[in-house]
Order: C-alpha cells, then structure tokens, then sequence
C-alpha cells in the first residue's frame, strides 16, 4: 500500500519506469551543519539498516552552511550506497540554518515515505525497515522508534539524563526527538517546514495521538556535554515549545503529553537527588537568566 507518485495527465511527460519506482519508496534527510564528528557513524549505520529488498531508498544529505569536512565525509558514502543500489544525494548549501536544510532536502528527496533525521543520530539496523511497515497505509500516519540516550562524560549531563528519561515526554507516546518519519498522506498535511526552532514538535502536533506509531527498534540520540551546554540547548528547547503554542495554537489540540505532577516530581526526586538537582538548575537557569538563541543548536 505504499503509494505510488500520480501519473502526469500529459502522457509525453510521464515519468520513466525508474522514476515512478523511486516515488514508491523511503527518502531519508539529513539536515547537516558541520558534523564533520559525526555524519560518518549516521551514514554507516542507514547503509546498514534492514530493509525490505524491493524498496528502492534515497538519502538526502542536506550540509547547510558547513566550514568542516561533512560534505566530503558524506560524498565518501556514494560507494557503500551504490552497491545497495540506493540513491546518496548530497546538497552543499551555502546558508546555515536547519529548515532550509530540511526544505531543500524534501526538494531533491524522492520517495513517497519520507524520515527526517539529525545528522548525529545512529539508527538500529532494524528500525527503518519497522518504520516502513508502520507507515504502510493510506490514512495520515507518523512513526518513530525507541529513544536511547547513550551514557554522556560529562558528570551534569550523566545527571540530567537519568532525570530527562523519567519525564512524561520521554516516557508517554511517540516523542519523535532526532527522528521522525511520515507518509505520503501525512506529508500533505503542511507544505515548506515553516521557519521555527522546534520542526520536530511542529511534525509531531500534525498528528494526533492515534496517529502517532512507536516501533520497538531503538536509535542512538545524544545528550550535549556539560553544564552551559545543557542550559543552552534547554532554552532554546523551551523557546521551541512556546513558540509553536504561540504561532500554531490550533497544533495543541494534538498534545497527549501528561502533566508532572508535584508528587511524582519529588518521588523522583527522593529517589536520585543529584539527578532532579542538575534538571532543575538546569530549568530554574533558564527562566531566571536572560539568554539569546544564536543560530541552531542539537536539541538534546
């Protein structure tokens, strides 16, 4: 049932068998801004992955504003790609910024399935192929799998971690954090990514909760290193969240997360007091600090 890509009305125009093949499948971007560090365990790990054998898939690499070897490291892929016969495009876009990257990636993608992922995310081999069984359907349908944080160095991001795990966000529905993948009928449900910091949380509210599949297979999304870090990537994770409430409140609608309440706060708390420690200095940082969001950050 995965769709394929309508027909022009002009016969003269109809695509060529190979064409109308690749609408059938996944199209993977991957918004990258000098991840020189890390493009190379992502790419290694999607060449890798499980895939259903007559599924024809194409990966965008989207290097946005890049002063590193990310380019360089990706085009290195082409041969690992090739012999999958699978399709590695990579984009050398001059201007920074994560939504241009993401629109100029849906632009050149090609497949009807479309996955969204960061540049420093390491899939499981198993996951894709999971995700496209998921995504089989005509209705609307957003998917994701299993979020693992690997252990962090740094003694305050080991800390925060261990609270960030037991949050209502992490712990109910289909976060979608690092990655998140849609289908044809989903994908048409909003045009050009609009220009906000969350794409993630805006995706995400497209869908509501019954629309939303978790699979089991996992992924890899890690944790920034160290005190100013956190505190950087949580304001502008906090800025996300209130500008979509802010600019698409009608989104809200589709928010399924659960409060925390005060009682399950200081049972955790009890439980691993350095941990609610760092996440609450962290957060109380944050509010009572002035702060500018300068450029795009990871989001963890």
């Amino acid at each position: 049932m995965i769709p394929h890509a309508p027909l022009p009305a002009d016969p003269d125009a109809a695509p060529d068998a190979g064409a109308r093949r690749a609408a059938r499948g996944l199209s993977v971007i991957v918004p990258a801004s000098n991840e020189e560090a890390h493009i190379g365990r992502c790419l290694a790990a999607l060449v890798e992955s499980a895939m259903p054998l007559d599924l024809p898939v194409d990966v965008v690499v989207a290097a946005n504003g890049c002063r590193d070897r990310t380019v360089e490291r990706a085009q290195g892929f082409a041969p690992r790609f090739e012999a999958r016969d699978w399709r590695l495009t990579v984009l050398d876009l001059a201007a920074p910024g994560k939504i241009g990257a993401l629109n100029a990636g849906d632009t050149a993608a090609r497949g009807a399935l479309r996955a969204y992922l960061d540049a420093d995310v390491k899939v499981s081999k198993p996951l894709l192929g999971q995700i496209v069984t998921a995504l089989n359907r005509d209705t609307p349908a957003f998917a994701s799998g299993r979020v693992r944080i690997p252990r962090p160095a740094s003694t305050a991001s080991r800390a925060y971690r261990r609270f960030y795990l037991t949050v209502p966000f992490m712990t109910h529905g289909v976060p979608g954090c690092g990655l998140f993948a849609v289908n044809a009928a989903g994908r048409a449900r909003w045009g050009s990514f609009p220009d906000v910091i969350a794409d993630d949380i805006f995706v995400r509210l497209n869908f509501a909760p019954h629309e939303r599949i978790g699979v089991p297979a996992g992924y890899e999304w890690p944790l920034v290193e160290g005190w100013s870090n956190l505190v950087r990537v949580r304001r502008r994770q906090d800025a996300g969240v209130a500008e979509i409430a802010r600019r698409f409140p009608d989104l809200m609608r589709n928010e399924d997360k659960p409060s925390f309440g005060a009682g399950a706060i200081l049972q955790r708390a009890a439980a691993d007091p350095m941990a609610f420690a760092v996440y609450a200095g962290v957060a109380a940082t944050v509010r009572l600090t002035p702060g500018r969001l300068r450029g795009w950050s990871r989001g963890r």
